[in-house]
């Protein structure tokens, strides 16, 4: 936890940039009944009943200092499709040293997704390109990325979207903008902040960490 706040506080360096990535499962839901058409002065209606069409995968990531923004969806979120958005990360960057990747520890997010689905040299100069941060356990809130998915469904992800086409086309429109926009995110989470909330947690790990109670 300490590392990843550590990473948030550090100046923007284009080198070493910091991103947060995550992937976010959508569900394909339809209207069995259409809906009442929208009326001025009044909330749109829908029926209760839908259908459901499948799901498929928000494939995100953000640089939280840049607003920077790299966006897929794809059917479903398997070795391939992380080794395939990581790709598109790596193109996104291509002046830096090391991209620096805080993400949470799903077993599909390592480099041996890399060599599975690409060529042994291919695989690791991808994975030169990357050190990977992981979240701690139960503590996927620190991954900024679940910020912007947040305000992503407040934009439109929050209703029904019957087919991965729709929804592909508005939410990588709606990330586009937000991109060219460079909306960032203002973290306010610190070290010290985390050791003066949590120092319960601190404590039980060692009792000399009570002194930060009062930083």
């Amino acid at each position: 936890m300490e590392h990843i706040l550590w990473l948030y506080a550090l100046p923007h360096d284009p080198l070493f940039p910091v991103i947060c990535l995550d992937e976010r499962p959508c569900f394909l839901i339809g209207d069995i009944v259409e809906p009442i058409a929208l009326q001025s002065g009044q909330v749109r209606k829908e029926h209760y009943a839908y259908e459901k069409n499948g799901s498929c995968a928000l494939f995100a990531a953000i640089e939280p200092l840049t607003g920077r923004r790299v966006a897929q969806v794809h059917p479903r979120r398997t070795r391939k499709e992380f080794t395939q958005f990581c790709q598109s990360v790596a193109q996104a960057y291509p002046e830096a040293v090391k991209i620096r990747v805080v993400l949470d520890n799903l077993n599909t997010h390592d480099i041996g997704s890399f060599y599975a689905h690409l060529p042994a040299d291919e695989a690791f100069a991808l994975a030169q390109r990357f050190e990977f941060i992981y979240t701690p356990k139960s503590a996927s809130w620190l991954n900024m990325i679940e910020i912007e998915f947040s305000a992503l469904a407040r934009l439109g992800l929050n209703r029904r979207i019957p087919t991965l086409e729709k929804l592909s086309s508005e939410v990588l429109a709606l990330m586009a903008e937000r991109d060219q926009k460079r909306i960032k995110i203002n973290w306010q989470f610190s070290i010290d902040c985390c050791r003066e909330k949590l120092n319960r947690h601190y404590s039980v790990v060692n009792g000399a960490n009570s002194q930060f109670t009062n930083v």
